[in-house]
């Protein structure tokens, strides 16, 4: 969410103060957007990932707070669970070697967080859904020490009233089904989250390529296929975050219109994206109506709220370090791990064919319906790289197929298009495309051990980890 806040509890003041501040800085946001208040600054990326901490029986471990004290670096920070932390990534200009740059400081600060980690016991993994987690783990005990969490977890349940949260997956040859009271399911799921800053002329068309793109980069990037023993999707991790923070009441009226708050949204974006800050609006109750004294040009309540919801290509707003308002785009639908290389190759291949898709000279939106690119987005979490889309000008192709005969040479392109060296980019590529043909992602790999060596979840994340530590890209695992 972004915001470091320390009230639990509210009043209906709070809620009408935030609302009316909320009304005024997106009203702003607007001029802002129409009168070239924003950014003008060349496209510049970022990244976040988050981890696992496990102990030596493969078991979850909840010891962020010692570890993050102990490396004591502002690019560590804890997440919802005890047994979670993030790290983020300088913002890099997408010119020269920023995935050089992106794989160095990601480098360094794994290093780093494994080596503190091994003084107290624990060791970070980074992988979608830990195989060997189990449900009790995910007790409020194990939330992490901040105030913000709590108070997520209050509304939630508060907008439901009081009533348990329903998780309904089903897979292709497994099914779970299960109630719990609070949260804190939202921890089993960690991914890596890019960050791409636009301008508001062209927000829209980077927005609308990444929504088509989704369903790529979610299969190509699956590595959650396991749940509480359970084998469901290749990215299990869709189906289980849109459920597990799910604030529609099973009684009651909530207001017109309400949208879940985690989704693959409502449509393809326009106007600088300007519209999905109304329909935040609009259309979401707030949840956390912490009130600042701030002027509004600080936009706190817009991103406060903003960080709230949960689209799976989320729409940010932040300042630069002269002050001024930029926008991002953040494509959230990838799974952490299988290695650091794996996560590099993905995010080569998602800025290259984002940008080569934006490029084109009829918009993506005019090509493909939401309706079959949000289809596309769930059988590619569904069934990884072997789903079927239908794709533009109609009819349905192999993913497979698609990503090597187009996207893939399309990301190629659209990273020459934006003049970077053959040799920041193709070894990365290189990586994904071998990670297609011979069909391995962490996810195929996953299931492949258990299919030879059988359900032994801890062993399982024992050959993860040691393969992980190796540090070979996951097509070249063996089994």
């Amino acid at each position: 969410m972004g915001e470091n806040i320390q009230e639990q509890a509210f009043t209906r003041e709070d809620f009408q103060r935030f609302s009316a501040a909320l009304k005024e800085e997106t009203a702003l946001l607007k001029r802002w957007i129409l009168q070239g208040g924003l950014s003008e600054e060349p496209l510049r990326v970022g990244y976040e990932v988050e981890a696992w901490l496990v102990d030596d029986a493969a078991r979850p471990a909840p010891m962020n707070g010692p570890l993050l004290q102990t490396m004591n670096d502002a690019h560590a920070v804890p997440e919802l669970a005890q047994f979670n932390l993030e790290l983020n990534g300088p913002p890099e200009w997408l010119q020269g070697h920023p995935f050089t740059a992106m794989q160095r400081s990601l480098d360094v600060l794994w290093g780093r967080c494994s080596a503190v980690g091994e003084q107290l016991g624990v060791h970070p993994l980074m992988i979608g859904i830990l195989p060997s987690a189990r449900e009790e783990d995910f007790r409020l005990e194990n939330m992490s020490r901040l105030p913000r969490y709590r108070a997520l977890n209050e509304q939630v349940l508060e907008l439901r009233n009081r009533i348990p949260l329903d998780v309904e997956i089903e897979g292709p040859d497994d099914a779970i089904r299960l109630q719990h009271g609070d949260v804190m399911l939202e921890a089993a799921a960690t991914s890596l989250q890019l960050h791409l800053q636009v301008t508001a002329a062209n927000a829209a068309r980077y927005y609308n390529a990444a929504q088509v793109l989704s369903a790529a980069t979610v299969a190509v990037a699956a590595n959650s296929p396991f749940l509480f023993g359970h084998a469901l999707w290749q990215e299990t991790r869709i189906p289980l975050f849109e459920q597990a923070v799910a604030v529609d009441p099973v009684t009651g009226a909530r207001g017109p219109g309400a949208l879940k708050r985690v989704s693959f949204g409502s449509g393809y974006g326009r106007d600088g994206l300007y519209q999905l800050f109304v329909e935040n609006r609009q259309h979401y109750p707030v949840l956390l109506p912490v009130c600042y004294d701030d002027a509004p040009e600080g936009l706190h309540h817009l991103r406060l709220h903003n960080g709230t919801i949960w689209r799976w290509n989320r729409p940010l707003v932040d300042f630069n370090e002269d002050g001024l308002c930029h926008l991002r785009l953040e494509h959230r639908v990838m799974a952490a791990g299988p290695t650091i290389v794996d996560m590099v190759a993905n995010a080569v291949f998602f800025h290259g064919a984002v940008h080569a898709l934006a490029l084109r000279e009829q918009p993506i939106e005019a090509a493909l319906r939401f309706a079959a690119a949000e289809r596309n987005f769930y059988r590619g979490a569904r069934d990884g790289i072997d789903a079927e889309l239908e794709w533009l000008g109609g009819g349905h192709v192999p993913l497979r197929a698609l990503l090597l005969e187009s996207l893939i040479p399309k990301a190629r392109w659209g990273l020459e298009q934006l003049g970077l060296p053959a040799d920041e980019f193709q070894p990365y590529l290189d990586i994904v495309e071998e990670r297609v043909r011979v069909g391995r992602t962490g996810a195929a790999w996953q299931r492949a051990w258990v299919h030879r060596h059988g359900p032994d979840f801890a062993a399982l994340v024992h050959a993860y980890r040691e393969r992980q530590t190796a540090g070979r890209p996951v097509h070249e695992w063996s089994l």
